[in-house]
């Protein structure tokens, strides 16, 4: 497993993937995201302000709590900064992350970076003792995929551009978008790294380009 060095980055013994993976570390489960991605094969490093942005080659928006996320990107230009990020380079969010990314959000409506087309419901499955296990079909390669949803969003509507990998209830549940991946569950709570490495297929593939 990989270890936190004294700079916040992970690396993964014998990595043979040249991206370095930037994981959004103002609140909520980064640590786990920065695991996973080591463990899949990336070096990964925490981004806690907007300089951190430079360097990283696609970046991981993970779950927590969107509006303490939002009071954190609202200093020092962070928001700002972010939303020009997200626009042009690979982007991986989950559960909050898909919120920030949103076109709309309601339940209640929020402020977010609106560059997912779709509208994103919040804590559309209940509170926390909600929270659920599933194994649900998915367009991935290896069948059926493992789905930790805790307090989880619901996609209601989504554009034409945006491509449903995965699905909940009949509501998107794994989304692609061009640069974007977004999930409303937690595929870092789970040892199947289909997902992280979907990320990194297409972080590569933009950095090639």
């Amino acid at each position: 497993m990989a270890t936190v060095a004294a700079a916040g980055a992970h690396e993964a013994v014998g990595s043979t993937i040249p991206v370095t993976i930037g994981v959004l570390a103002l609140q909520g489960d980064y640590e786990a995201h920065a695991r996973a991605f080591a463990n899949a094969g990336a070096r990964t490093v925490l981004v806690r302000k907007a300089e951190g942005l430079a360097g990283v080659d696609g970046l991981v928006l993970p779950g927590g709590e969107s509006t303490t996320m939002l009071k954190f990107l609202e200093q020092d230009g962070f928001f700002d900064a972010l939303g020009k990020f997200v626009v042009s380079m690979p982007c991986f969010a989950t559960c909050a992350g898909c919120i920030l990314l949103a076109r709309e959000v309601l339940h209640p409506p929020q402020r977010s970076l609106g560059v997912l087309d779709a509208t994103v419901e919040r804590n559309a499955y209940g509170r926390q003792i909600d929270s659920t296990i599933l194994t649900l079909p998915t367009t991935l390669p290896g069948g059926l995929l493992e789905m930790v949803f805790i307090r989880a969003p619901r996609i209601t509507q989504v554009g034409s551009k945006v491509e449903v990998l995965a699905r909940r209830d009949g509501y998107p549940a794994l989304v692609r978008q061009g640069n974007l991946l977004v999930a409303t569950f937690h595929p870092e709570m789970t040892s199947d790294s289909r997902v992280q490495k979907l990320f990194l297929d297409m972080v590569t593939a933009h950095k090639a380009q």
